[in-house]
């Protein structure tokens, strides 16, 4: 009956994730259900296998899986903290760059914590774990939902015709040049734009952002000149010159698309690591498009990602950090 519960929950939550996705694909939510709809349907299994009731297979898949996770974990934490200092050896020891390190210390403490209070009949041991380890999970559980539902995010396809492509700035190089990330997403862009120019209906694409106080010109200047130097004609690109953060990128670009056309369809490009954050950001902004993304140097994407998670996380802090504290004053209740 047991099983039966957790499969019926799983499904239920499930088709909740479908219709949630079908209205608007850029919510946060959605991958906290798909997250959940995933645990549940674990649980149902394992309840299934609890109770004697599993056949053989799906006890041999489930065993070989827990034992993968086991040692997935030890891997992980390891990869993260080789990550972690070629980081800081190729960009530099800015906090950002410290994040996938310091991520891999950080399981390697809860599983060190973990055995300790395994070990120990130490009431102080056991309430630290106790407050910890259901914080730790909470935390997991979010970021493992958020990766899942970003990768599907990013493999969502826009078929039809678009009348603006807005490509994110992220900052010059030498206070002039385009550096590989940005190049990156501007040689994106340019692929639709070709796309969509050879069926007759070129879209105008804007580059977005202002500039900084260490750079010559506004950032949407020189990705403009980078487009024109590929290729792209002079009178289909528009600059946005005056924004500095994401949020204004999207909201001065919704602007200029509206004085433009009021009923436009637009495509947003950006790096893959910060599609999911960007569409969440362009749907609180009002903006109605989509988001795609090109691709990050490998050694990159484990910090930006999580740097990804951390500002969505800090985003809701109200309510994933009432979570977090009820959770570990529970924690430390039921190990007392």
């Amino acid at each position: 009956m047991v099983p039966f519960l957790f499969a019926i929950a799983a499904g239920l939550t499930f088709l909740v994730y479908l219709a949630r996705v079908r209205r608007d694909p850029r919510r946060f939510g959605n991958a906290v259900l798909l997250g959940l709809a995933l645990v549940l349907l674990t649980l149902a299994l394992l309840a299934r296998i609890a109770t004697g009731s599993a056949p053989a297979p799906l006890v041999a898949v489930m065993t070989v899986t827990v034992l993968l996770l086991a040692l997935g974990v030890f891997v992980l934490a390891f990869l993260l903290i080789a990550n972690g200092v070629k980081m800081v050896r190729k960009e530099g020891r800015r906090p950002a760059n410290l994040l996938s390190g310091l991520a891999g210390l950080g399981i390697l403490g809860c599983v060190a914590l973990t055995l300790t209070a395994a070990d120990t009949d130490s009431r102080l041991v056991w309430r630290i774990a106790g407050a910890a380890l259901p914080v730790a999970a909470y935390v997991s559980y979010l970021f493992l939902s958020f990766l899942v539902y970003a990768f599907l995010y990013t493999r969502m396809r826009v078929d039809q015709d678009v009348d603006f492509v807005v490509v994110l700035g992220s900052g010059l190089i030498g206070g002039s040049r385009v550096p590989p990330l940005l190049a990156s997403r501007l040689d994106r862009a340019r692929a639709v734009y070709e796309r969509q120019a050879a069926r007759g209906v070129p879209p105008l694409l804007i580059t977005s952002g202002g500039q900084g106080p260490d750079e010559d010109l506004p950032e949407a200047h020189a990705m403009a000149a980078h487009l024109i130097a590929h290729g792209v004609p002079g009178a289909h690109v528009v600059r946005e010159d005056r924004s500095r953060t994401t949020e204004e990128n999207l909201r001065f670009s919704k602007a200029i698309m509206q004085a433009r056309k009021p009923d436009h369809r637009c495509v947003i490009v950006t790096n893959n690591f910060h599609v999911f954050r960007a569409a969440l950001t362009a749907r609180r902004t009002g903006l109605d498009g989509h988001v795609i993304g090109s691709p990050t140097a490998a050694y990159f994407w484990p910090s930006a990602t999580i740097r990804e998670f951390a500002a969505i996380f800090l985003h809701h802090r109200k309510a994933n950090l009432a979570v977090c504290a009820l959770l570990a004053v529970l924690g430390v209740l039921l190990s007392s």
